[in-house]
Formats: C-alpha cells, sequence, structure tokens
C-alpha cells in the first residue's frame, strides 16, 4: 500500500479521518506505523496529499489530513477485455487501475466460458475491491469505470463504432498482422481476446467497427501479460 485511500465514511471531521479494518492492520503490521508519522493519502474520486497520524490503537486510527495534490493523469484509453477466468480476473483488475485505465468494458466472447459470467468476482464491491488495490500500489485515487458486456454481437454492432469514434481502434490478436504500434500520441480503444484469443468472426466485427489487428510477436501471451505489454508499448 503506497498510498493509504480514505473513503467519504471515514472522515469524521473535514481534516479529520478513522480508520479501521484492513487499512488500520496495514498501518500495524506493514508500516509499523507510530502517532506523529506522516503518510500519503488520497480520498477515492478526489484529491490526494498527507495525513499525519494523531493517534494509533488496537481498534482505530486517527488522522488529520491535507489534500491538496491532484491524482496522476489517466491513460487516454477505453481498454474492452474479454472477460478473463476469475482468479486471473482479480489481478487484471489490478493492473488495469494501477497502470491508470480510465474505462474497462467486459466484453463477452466465443471462448469466454459461460461460467465465468457467474463468478462472485463480478459483483459490484468485488470489482472494486481490487481497483482500490491497484490505485493504492499506484498512488492513484481515481477508480476507473467498469463496465460488463454479456452479449458480443449487440455491442459490436451497436455502440463500439461510436464509442471508438475519434480514437486509434485497436484489436490485440496473434497472427500475420502489423505490429502494435509505440508511444501512439492520442486517445485509443484497444480490445484484448480471451485465452486462445478472439474467433475469427469476432475479429471481423471489431474490424467493421473500426478496430484494426496488431500483433506483439509470435509468442502467445497470457491475458494479463498482454494487458501490460500493450499498454507499455502504446502508452
Amino acid at each position: 500500500m503506497n498510498l493509504l485511500l480514505l473513503e467519504d465514511g471515514d472522515f469524521v471531521a473535514a481534516d479529520r479521518v478513522r480508520l479501521s479494518g484492513r487499512r488500520l492492520k496495514h498501518l500495524h503490521e506493514v508500516h509499523r506505523a507510530e502517532a506523529g508519522d506522516s503518510l500519503r493519502v488520497g480520498r477515492v474520486n478526489g484529491l490526494m496529499g498527507r495525513g499525519q497520524l494523531l493517534s494509533l490503537s488496537a481498534d482505530t486510527a486517527e488522522l488529520q489530513v491535507e489534500l491538496d495534490q491532484a491524482p496522476p493523469a489517466k491513460l487516454p484509453l477505453t481498454l474492452l477485455l474479454a472477460l478473463p477466468r476469475p482468479k486471473m480476473l482479480r489481478r487484471v483488475l489490478q493492473t488495469v487501475s494501477a497502470m491508470g485505465v480510465p474505462r474497462l468494458i467486459l466484453l463477452n466472447s466465443y471462448r469466454v466460458e459461460k461460467s465465468f459470467w457467474q463468478t462472485p468476482f463480478l459483483a459490484p464491491e468485488a470489482i472494486r475491491e481490487q481497483l482500490i488495490l491497484g490505485l493504492e500500489q499506484a498512488r492513484d485515487s481515481v477508480l476507473p469505470e467498469v463496465t460488463i458486456e454479456k452479449r458480443f454481437k449487440p455491442f459490436v454492432e451497436d455502440h463500439l463504432a461510436q464509442l471508438a469514434a475519434g480514437s486509434l481502434g485497436l484489436v490485440g490478436h496473434p497472427g500475420d498482422y502489423p505490429a502494435c504500434p509505440r508511444a501512439v500520441e492520442g486517445p485509443v480503444t484497444l480490445a484484448i481476446g480471451p485465452e486462445g484469443g478472439w474467433i475469427p468472426y469476432e475479429v471481423e466485427k471489431l474490424q467493421q467497427a473500426g478496430l484494426q489487428p496488431v500483433q506483439l510477436g509470435e509468442r502467445i501471451l497470457r491475458v494479463e501479460t498482454a494487458v501490460s505489454a500493450l499498454l507499455a508499448r502504446l502508452f
């Protein structure tokens, strides 16, 4: 935890917060904090700054905070991601949040197993928990927007072209395609497929919506690796 994130409910006054639970445990066990310590803090979806630890006990911590810093800029990116398997989903959500993706759309695909949509990790509170962990790691305070689209064809045919308008539309997909561009200036809409990649029909539909296939070489990457590699290359 490189940033102590504060929820609205933590505030007992305009400049004072009271913490318990996971963050309190982290202060004790990882920070080994003591009264008087200064910590980096941020308010969820708000400003960042410093917090001075006024008191620390086994049950609660109280800090006086000054929030006067803007969070880091987000990437100019909309990321479409075929729903990964549940265990990988948690890691990908943290990665997306840490790397500054502002908008994530979890999308169905032929190769996405139906059982994946039943995972409790798709519950809003479970998604938010993983996004928070990513923000804490990267020292950011603004949550990405996450939406779920369970029907591939209606979403791609009816909404994707408008969503991607004015951006560089790309489909990460192995094959005989141009190499993924580097250091892109301007907004990007990027679609990354499931394990095994998009099927040809899906690639065609994405192309019709204005997204062009690109590849990272001959190696087949895991979804979580492909996400990190493509974002690092593009930005």
